[in-house]
């Protein structure tokens, strides 16, 4: 009997001294159960295509020659800062390393658009009689992101991870139209979205907490753009006569700090 309590006595000893070396070892970067946040300078492009038909208005004697316009280089530019947070799990197998991670971020990403003269849409003539619709300016400003990714990484060694994500990044997109009545619209867009990141743990402050730095891109593919101001996308009315679509891609560079807390294999 004494045998016995002498050996669940020494298991005992053992588990607190093994769980004593797991903690004042930490958590590696990413591993288990984490939590962060991150700032950073995002920027974009936005390339417009509009195919239009033309029309020859024969009651003004005016006529507007149509074509296709398009963005071949560059584009509309997006930039700001954004910051946000995130919230994943990971496992450490060895050198390599697998997890799935949830980010939401927000920002003032924006870009601009203005005009010396008005930018008729409907009413066409000299001098756009009544009911006339026009704007002069349009300002978009990317409101917020999410997203979800899996993780794949390499322990460089115990201290740092370089992992790569891929995903989908969904974005609401504000948008305000000042001209003959001023309009705010609500559009989002998505698409996939492949990062980059460098972890390290900060040993000196707290042995489970990391710090991150990355980069991050999302193709927001190509969407049909029908209505523009109070034009209605379902009437064909509002449809005759052009053809737009907007295609738009997004680059974020970040820093960051994360948190492991929790491992689920403790569960068990």
């Amino acid at each position: 009997m004494k045998k016995v309590k002498l050996l669940i006595a020494a298991v005992a000893m053992l588990g607190l001294t093994s769980s004593s070396a797991v903690y004042a070892d930490g958590f590696a970067p990413a591993e288990g159960l984490y939590v962060g946040a991150f700032v950073g300078g995002a920027t974009g492009v936005v390339q417009p295509t509009v195919v239009t038909q033309g029309k020859d208005t024969a009651d003004t004697g005016n006529s507007h020659a149509g074509g296709t316009f398009t963005a071949e280089e560059g584009g509309l530019a997006l930039a700001g800062i954004e910051g946000g947070g995130f919230l994943g799990y990971g496992y450490k197998m060895g050198d390599l390393y697998a997890g799935l991670e949830g980010e939401m971020a927000a920002g003032d990403v924006k870009f601009e658009l203005t005009s010396s003269v008005n930018v008729e849409l409907s009413g066409l003539g000299q001098d756009c009689v009544a009911p006339c619709k026009w704007f002069n300016k349009i300002e978009v400003t990317k409101d917020w992101t999410g997203g979800m990714f899996g993780r794949l990484g390499y322990y460089l060694n115990d201290d740092t991870l370089l992992a790569f994500r891929g995903g989908v990044l969904v974005s609401k997109f504000d948008v305000e139209i000042t001209g003959s009545t001023n309009q705010t619209e609500d559009y989002y867009g998505g698409g996939p979205s492949f990062g980059l990141s460098m972890e390290s743990r900060l040993t000196a402050f707290d042995p489970n907490l990391s710090m991150r730095v990355g980069a991050v891109y999302t193709d927001y593919l190509t969407a049909s753009v029908w209505g523009i101001g109070s034009d209605d996308p379902d009437f064909e009315g509002d449809r005759a006569g052009h053809n737009s679509e907007v295609t738009g891609s997004a680059m974020s560079a970040r820093v960051g700090v994360q948190y492991s807390f929790f491992d689920i294999n403790s569960l068990f």
